[in-house]
């Protein structure tokens, strides 16, 4: 059973400039808190020579925050089903700034402590969580595509951790670029406590969050878009966190110049999201998802044989950002028209530890590969071999999902709307 937590006389009060405005205010939280979780990967590489932390410990370093902010989503999704976001937003973002203050002021001088803040660092990594229920509530069905697209381009709060951190810290010391981040999310938490509020009409689930989770769990859509955002975003993850090495052992460049393509692949992912949802709200996402998941099948068969860098390289591998992008915001406008309304949340947060986690096998089978062949084209094929069967089950599974299951009842406006965007 689920409750409206608000009237239809409040929800005639509000009009469409409000959801821009809580659209705008969830997108710079998730970016700035996605910013924080990201701080301690860039400066893995100064640690590791500062403490003398091996290769391993190193790895560890960067995968906490990560696997916690991933798997957290699960809880926090479904507290934001339950509280909304006017709650969940500002207390996640608070309870974010106490791991940076200790990392920057105390905790960036042992391995344990360092352990210790990144844990309760991937509370940052949550947001996402908050940030899609919250946003699609505030938007018609027709726009949410378009919508959870631009929030979800918050996720180049990374890019700015790698391209900001490092300069920060040789410039201005620790203490004071963690100080910068922690006063960033203690502003936006005024904010958005001053700022946001839940949608008119949110459904709120009455059973108990270990009933609720349980009844997520036997939803298809779960499962659906859980497997299609680990291939997506998974692979937009591995790329972003392994494409520097990549660059550096297979054409030889420098770690400067690697870094800068890196950037320049998040960005266009970042671009491409909301293009992603856009473009569901327009054909359906069933075949953004296709097309996104074929170009992947491409340019990765195409950089498994190991082209020359310019252009045939660079080509391939931002075909794979724009399409691993555009595929992310899809798989969300997939979620958005399919997900019951008063469990949003809850999806959200098992689709996205999914997809978080999804993007860490990839780096590690393809260093496992190199040492073993010295080559990265057999983890590229299997990058290909993923995608093409994620494509199968889309144009498989997962239209059947958005077919109409009473195709004799009378043809509606929006049922041959529906039909034209499967």
């Amino acid at each position: 059973m689920y409750q409206p937590s608000q009237t239809r006389d409040d929800q005639r009060l509000r009009g469409p400039g409000q959801a821009w405005l809580m659209l705008a205010v969830a997108t710079i939280g998730f970016a700035l808190n996605f910013w924080a979780w990201a701080l301690l990967s860039p400066l893995a590489p100064r640690l590791k020579d500062d403490l003398g932390l091996s290769s391993f410990e190193q790895s560890l370093l960067v995968a906490i925050p990560v696997v916690v902010g991933s798997l957290g989503r699960i809880p926090v999704g479904a507290l934001t089903d339950r509280f909304g976001g006017r709650v969940m937003f500002p207390l996640v973002s608070s309870a974010t700034i106490v791991p940076v203050l200790f990392l920057g002021l105390a905790g960036h001088s042992s391995l344990p402590a360092l352990l210790f803040g990144g844990f309760f660092l991937g509370i940052g990594g949550t947001a996402f969580a908050v940030g899609v229920p919250f946003v699609s509530g505030w938007f018609p069905p027709e726009r949410r595509g378009l919508a959870i697209g631009v929030f979800g381009a918050g996720m180049g709060g990374t890019a700015i951790s790698a391209l900001t951190t490092v300069k920060l810290v040789d410039g201005l010391g620790m203490a004071s670029t963690f100080l910068i981040t922690a006063g960033a999310l203690a502003a936006y938490t005024v904010v958005a406590a001053l700022v946001l509020r839940d949608a008119p009409g949110r459904s709120v689930p009455a059973e108990p969050p270990a009933r609720q989770l349980a009844d997520t769990l036997r939803l298809r859509v779960t499962w659906q878009a859980s497997a299609l955002y680990a291939v997506a975003f998974g692979g937009y993850v591995a790329f972003s966190v392994y494409l520097p090495t990549y660059l550096k052992t297979d054409y030889g460049l420098s770690q400067a110049d690697a870094a800068n393509r890196m950037a320049g692949f998040v960005l266009l992912a970042v671009l491409m999201r909301p293009v992603g949802g856009w473009l569901s709200d327009r054909i359906g996402p069933i075949r953004v998802l296709t097309g996104s998941l074929a170009v992947v099948v491409a340019g990765a068969l195409v950089q498994s044989a190991g082209p020359s860098l310019v252009p045939m390289a660079t080509v391939a591998f931002l075909s794979l950002a724009a399409a691993l992008g555009a595929g992310s915001g899809a798989t969300f406008a997939l979620l958005a028209m399919l997900a019951p309304a008063g469990r949003v949340g809850s999806v959200t947060g098992v689709v996205g530890a999914a997809g978080g986690l999804g993007g860490f096998l990839p780096p590690l089978v393809m260093g496992s590969l190199y040492g073993a062949f010295g080559s990265y084209g057999l983890g590229l094929v299997l990058l290909a071999l993923v995608a093409g069967a994620a494509l199968g089950f889309t144009v498989t599974g997962v239209r059947r999902a958005l077919t109409p299951k009473k195709p004799d009842a009378p043809d509606t406006v929006s049922t041959v709307k529906e039909r034209r965007r499967v």
